[in-house]
């Protein structure tokens, strides 16, 4: 089964000059965990998290409505095209410990696969279920 098949196409992304207090609030609004932080034209420069705004701006003492994105965002983001399978998409979110993963084509962001798109899928538990178990363990340990 291809990543097309399971990803999400409508994609909330960010400017990387937008601010920090606007990508919370888009987080917030679209209840999602993680914005690509993209160009005008649409090409991936990074992803951002609720926990990098938490980690890179607030605990850092600076005004989320005057960091830009592109100061606190991931840069070098692992990404997935719509045609690879979806066991390499759980894989690659298990080794880079990440629930969501930007699709991109043509060098343009085109959906967002996530942990919970895969396991919609119900055709690959033990892929899910290690990506899932690895992920959590390593946010348990210090």
């Amino acid at each position: 089964m291809q990543v097309r098949e399971v990803m999400n196409p409508s994609v909330v992304s960010i400017d990387p000059e937008e601010s920090a207090a606007l990508a919370a609030r888009l987080l917030a609004r679209h209840n999602v965990g993680s914005l690509p932080v993209c160009s005008a034209s649409g090409e991936l420069r990074g992803v951002v998290t609720d926990r990098d705004i938490v980690l890179r701006c607030v605990a850092a003492q600076e005004d989320p409505r005057k960091v830009p994105v592109g100061k606190i965002m991931s840069r070098r983001p692992t990404a997935v095209t719509p045609q690879d399978d979806v066991r390499q998409a759980a894989r690659l979110m298990s080794s880079q410990q990440v629930r969501r993963l930007p699709v991109v084509e043509q060098g343009k962001v085109v959906g967002v696969v996530s942990l919970g798109d895969l396991a919609k899928c119900g055709r690959y538990e033990m892929e899910i279920s290690r990506a899932l178990t690895d992920i959590s363990e390593n946010i348990r340990q210090p």
